[in-house]
């Protein structure tokens, strides 16, 4: 019986957990995209805050997570990105153009 409680606790907990932490990892961060670099697999945005990183807004350079989102966006559109360090190195993994 307790291991039985022991485990509806456990997966109570982690249900509850998982998704909170999943929906603050995918925060979006407001941007303008400054410059593609197809070639090397980079992109660089000027964007606001990225409190994930205690970053000020600044323009810097990421690594495209995919290289899909490097024909997705041109210098000078608005964009909405989830910012990520990967293998440490600060890289894009979601792009989409800002409505």
């Amino acid at each position: 019986m307790r291991t039985t409680l022991k485990l509806a606790a456990a997966t109570l907990a982690f249900g509850l957990i998982l998704p909170l932490g999943a929906a603050a990892d995918e925060t979006m961060v407001k941007g303008e995209v400054t410059k593609v670099d197809a070639d090397a697999g980079k992109i660089t945005i000027k964007h606001g805050p990225i409190k994930k990183f205690d970053m000020d807004a600044m323009t810097m350079v990421f690594k495209a997570g995919d290289e899909a989102m490097l024909t997705q966006v041109k210098p000078g559109d608005k964009v909405q990105f989830h910012p990520d360090k990967v293998n440490g190195q600060f890289t894009v993994t979601k792009i989409e153009k800002a409505k």
